[in-house]
């Protein structure tokens, strides 16, 4: 799972990782293989001439020493002759010993055991030659003694031959088998040697002479029939040789009738003929079949260096086309990658961008094609890359012209609703001038109240559409009427509560969009919260500006949905035509964002939710600026819209709106005396009851009509 993620550099080395060790492990096996035919032949060129050379020494001597001790056991006497063939024993023994040590690795595991039995062996020739010293056992025992001692030497002989050359393995096993040939003929001269003085051999001493030819006869045969032309050739020239046919004459009399071979016979004359020859062949024939090892070798190292040098090469060449291959394609890929990236995050976002702003857009000019070079799927892809560029190029265009048509649209649609709201705002005004009779004086109070929450839905309008507010001034507003006026705005005003805030003023020419943006505000507040439940607004001069604070008793939001709306107060995004449900949030963001007003929507103490509007310092008059201007700053707001935000808060004290006291806050010094009150007439039971009755039937008025529209949505406000 974790690959999926890796890069396409690493999956591309991964991919010719995988043939390129393969080859490697192919080489190294061959090499491997090559080189252990190799080691064998050398291993065993380093035995024949450690090993091989000692032991055939060895296996002379203990020869030698057999026949030498046969003698005494018929002439019972020592001679001087045996004492130094017993020397020349112990010395051949010796070197052998000391070439196994010279072989040093290359006897292996298969090799040490048959060492270790003939060096058993030859700890025994002390009991032998002791045996033979004082004239104990007969001839066949201590002949028979001496064979075991050679056969474990021939066994060591077995295990020489170990080469992989199956040539050379079959001339050197054939080699063998007349070497062991030529142990038989030393075997049967050794019994007729102890038999002299008799005219026949005994009964075990004839059944073991005839063994003894019979596996001469047998290793001969196979000697010959595994030895190529020039091996054979000799052993074939010694086998037609007057020696050779002699000693198989008399070795075919003895086996046939048991009599010994007389004096005329001359058997020890043939035999030390017979055995020369074949020694000197033997020793003649191991040379050349070392040789042939010795050359072999060198052949196969001379092979493993050009292929493993060639393979060694093919590999390398491998690897660096593979490496080449892989970053060809690896930058290819790249460069596709980087021209991607740069049109999704770079060029088409600058595009959207500039369509947002209002830029026109040179389609041609903007969707260049993407350079990139390469295989011909580089170049596919790049291309359809550049039509995808094209096709969302030419979307992004036509959804800014469509929202632009839109927008024009909202626009011509406010402006016209906005031109007959205010002619019918100049009418009520008129009739509310000319009608005398309370009960239709409040009708069209209600009516212009209604008429003038349309206006500012039409204003709304205006806003997402991008436009400019029609109604701007040129003194400063003082805070309290932008208020009063946002109160005025709202349906259920008798539920807002203002509290006292100080005295300042903003900026004219922003006046309307705050008062449009509390509006929505308050009226949002007004909606989620229980109808029994006043909506707190309170104000006050901050250090970076002038806070005001919308407060409901409702039942609020989650945490992760005051970040949202919080987010989208901060950084409004482009109005989407389906996301009509939040049409008064986006309206109160894109006002904010038009003056650097901030926005803060959070938990209420209460449990219900706070709205935070700080207007920016740059934005605010103080209070001397404000008297400077124009006195307590009531005339900046049109009349009309002035004597709404006075016909809530008529007294001065309803639902806790404060009335500003001319002088309140100069130094005592400074004030003017003020004239005395005039005494307020009291009201006669009946305006009471009409003023109450009045009041019932405005909200029962109200509740009927609220009722009949239905709860509005949060997006609503």
């Amino acid at each position: 799972m974790g690959s999926r993620n890796r890069s396409i550099r690493f999956k591309i080395f991964l991919l010719l990782l995988l043939p390129l060790l393969s080859l490697s492990a192919l080489w190294g096996f061959v090499l491997n293989l090559t080189m252990g035919d190799t080691q064998s032949l050398l291993r065993a060129d380093t035995l024949y001439q450690t090993i091989g050379v000692t032991s055939t020494d060895l296996g002379l001597q203990l020869q030698a020493e057999r026949v030498r001790s046969m003698e005494p056991l018929t002439a019972r006497e020592l001679s001087e002759v045996l004492g130094s063939q017993r020397s020349r024993t112990d010395k051949a023994v010796d070197d052998f010993r000391r070439a196994v040590d010279e072989a040093g690795d290359a006897v292996d595991g298969d090799l040490n055991r048959p060492i270790g039995n003939l060096n058993v062996a030859l700890d025994r020739l002390g009991q032998i030659r002791a045996g033979v010293d004082e004239s104990r056992g007969n001839r066949l025992t201590t002949l028979n003694a001496y064979n075991h001692v050679l056969d474990r030497l021939f066994l060591v002989y077995d295990h020489l031959v170990t080469v992989s050359d199956l040539a050379i393995f079959q001339q050197a096993s054939s080699m063998q088998a007349m070497g062991m040939a030529r142990e038989y003929i030393a075997r049967e001269h050794a019994l007729i040697v102890g038999t002299r003085g008799a005219k026949r051999l005994s009964e075990p001493e004839a059944a073991a002479f005839t063994e003894y030819v019979a596996s001469r006869k047998f290793l001969h045969a196979r000697g010959l029939a595994g030895l190529d032309v020039r091996l054979r050739e000799p052993y074939k020239l010694v086998f037609a040789t007057d020696p050779f046919l002699t000693f198989t004459s008399l070795e075919a009399r003895v086996a046939g009738s048991g009599e010994l071979p007389t004096e005329d016979d001359r058997w020890h004359e043939v035999v030390d003929r017979l055995t020369a020859q074949l020694d000197e062949i033997g020793a003649e024939s191991s040379a050349t079949v070392a040789s042939r090892a010795a050359e072999a070798a060198t052949s196969t190292i001379v092979k493993i260096a050009i292929a493993g040098g060639v393979g060694l090469i093919a590999v390398l060449a491998s690897i660096i086309i593979s490496v080449r291959f892989g970053r060809r394609l690896a930058g290819e890929l790249g460069g596709l990658r980087s021209a991607a990236v740069e049109l999704s995050q770079t060029r088409l976002p600058e595009i959207v961008a500039q369509l947002r702003r209002g830029e026109d857009v040179d389609v041609r000019k903007e969707t260049k094609a993407i350079k990139v070079s390469g295989s011909a799927e580089i170049t596919d892809v790049a291309r359809a890359f550049g039509s995808v560029q094209r096709t969302a190029v030419n979307a992004a265009v036509g959804q800014a012209s469509l929202r632009r048509g839109v927008g024009q649209v909202f626009l011509n649609l406010a402006r016209r609703k906005q031109g007959l709201l205010h002619r019918q705002l100049a009418l009520l005004d008129g009739m509310q001038r000319r009608t005398h009779d309370p009960d239709r004086l409040e009708e069209l109070f209600r009516l212009d109240h209604l008429t003038t929450r349309m206006r500012r839905h039409a204003e709304s309008l205006m806003v997402l559409s991008g436009a400019e507010p029609g109604r701007a001034w040129r003194r400063p507003v003082p805070v309290i009427d932008i208020v009063r006026a946002a109160v005025a705005e709202v349906e259920d005003y008798t539920r807002v509560a203002v509290e006292a805030m100080p005295v300042s003023a903003v900026d004219g020419t922003a006046a309307a969009d705050i008062t449009h943006l509390l509006a929505e505000l308050v009226e949002n507040a007004t909606i989620y919260s229980p109808p029994d439940t006043t909506v707190q607004v309170r104000g006050d001069m901050v250090s970076n500006g002038y806070a005001i604070e919308v407060e409901d008793k409702g039942l609020g939001l989650s945490a992760g949905e005051y970040a949202q709306f919080n987010a989208l107060l901060a950084a409004p995004p482009e109005f989407d035509l389906a996301d009509s449900d939040r049409l008064g949030l986006f309206v109160v963001a894109r006002l904010a964002e038009r003056h650097g007003i901030q926005v803060l929507l959070r938990r209420s103490p209460f449990g219900g939710t706070a709205a935070i509007v700080l207007v920016p310092r740059t934005m605010v008059t103080d209070q001397a600026t404000l008297e400077a201007g124009g006195g307590d700053g009531k005339a900046a707001l049109p009349s009309r819209t002035r004597k709404k935000a006075l016909a809530v808060v008529t007294s001065g004290t309803h639902a806790g709106l404060p009335r500003r006291v001319r002088q309140a806050k100069l130094a005592p010094q400074l004030k003017q005396q003020p004239p005395e009150p005039e005494p307020q007439a009291e009201r006669s039971p009946d305006e009471v009851r009409d003023l109450f009755s009045a009041f019932q039937r405005g909200t029962q008025r109200a509740r009927e009509e609220a009722s009949e529209e239905g709860p509005m949505s949060k997006g609503d406000a």
